[in-house]
């Protein structure tokens, strides 16, 4: 490994590199789960509920879950990520 790749392997800069990264993929870690929830909760209303079918439960089921789980799962990510900033 020559010089220039062994900066990456420095313990103090491989940290702030991580926590950029993570900043980077917040809002698609964040958005792109409330967007395929809502579209399938969309899906079932305007699929099942409009139409009358009762095939689309699942859908609905789903969407629910990964809307719940989303917001479960985001709320301490991005607090430690605020505490994080603000600490450094």
């Amino acid at each position: 490994m020559n010089n220039k790749n062994m900066k990456y392997v420095k313990k103090g800069n491989s940290l702030a590199k991580v926590i950029r990264t993570e900043l980077i993929f917040t809002p698609l870690l964040i958005v792109f789960p409330l967007v395929v929830g809502f579209f399938l909760i969309f899906d079932w209303y305007f699929r099942g509920v409009a139409v009358g079918e009762t095939g689309y439960t699942e859908e609905m089921l789903l969407g629910i879950i990964i809307i719940i789980g989303n917001i479960a799962f985001d709320i301490p990510f991005i607090k430690s990520l605020k505490a994080f900033s603000k600490k450094r």
